[in-house]
């Protein structure tokens, strides 16, 4: 049973998917001369989104400062694993402008990013970051910048690393201290000041 709250924010994150949906259509249709500029930005719309939309009035799973470890985390992972490929696979590009075309670093931060919101704020605003994600793709592949398979293993590099980030988070928690809340506490009986320390061990 859908309560008439649970309802209307359905569609208030809908009316958001749809217009994200319908910016990135428009954006599909930019002539190619225009592509490169285009997905040059478009690849880091759900990386951005994933750390500000929980201080824009949607729900969030975790603190600003975990969003933005989280992000930092993925995309550090997501760098390493697909330089590491790009300099190991050595293929060229359909356009022959160099020999780094597997993966797609463009897919790999569309991703990821998708990946993130989708974890974050769930799927209605999931949807509207992957369909941003795959416009990316799309135009790395129609800018002869990429081969499909290219973008393909991008996307994989990029959810990966996002999960891969969430599992470091309670690493990352108790290295920041962020595990650890101190509290003052005054003893009456016997007149002495102590602090409590609460350790979260994890979710």
């Amino acid at each position: 049973m859908v309560t008439g709250s649970r309802f209307l924010f359905f569609f208030r994150n809908f009316d958001a998917m749809k217009t994200i949906v319908l910016l990135t259509a428009m954006l599909l249709t930019c002539g190619q001369a225009r592509a490169q500029v285009v997905d040059d930005g478009l690849q880091y719309v759900p990386l951005a989104a994933a750390v500000v939309l929980g201080n824009c009035g949607v729900e969030a799973r975790h603190p600003l400062r975990e969003r933005i470890a989280v992000a930092a985390t993925a995309y550090t992972a997501l760098t390493a694993v697909a330089g590491g490929l790009k300099l190991t696979v050595s293929e060229r590009r359909p356009d022959d402008s160099d020999d780094k075309s597997f993966p797609s670093g463009h897919a790999a931060r569309a991703f990821a990013g998708a990946e993130l919101v989708r974890s974050e704020y769930g799927w209605p605003w999931g949807i509207g970051a992957y369909t941003v994600a795959a416009g990316v793709s799309v135009l790395r592949v129609a800018g002869d910048h990429h081969y499909v398979h290219d973008v393909l293993a991008g996307a994989a590099v990029g959810v990966l690393s996002a999960r891969v980030a969430y599992w470091l988070l309670p690493i990352e928690r108790q290295v920041f201290g962020w595990d650890v809340t101190a509290t003052p506490s005054y003893d009456y009986a016997t007149q002495t000041v102590g602090i409590a320390l609460t350790i979260d061990v994890g979710h």
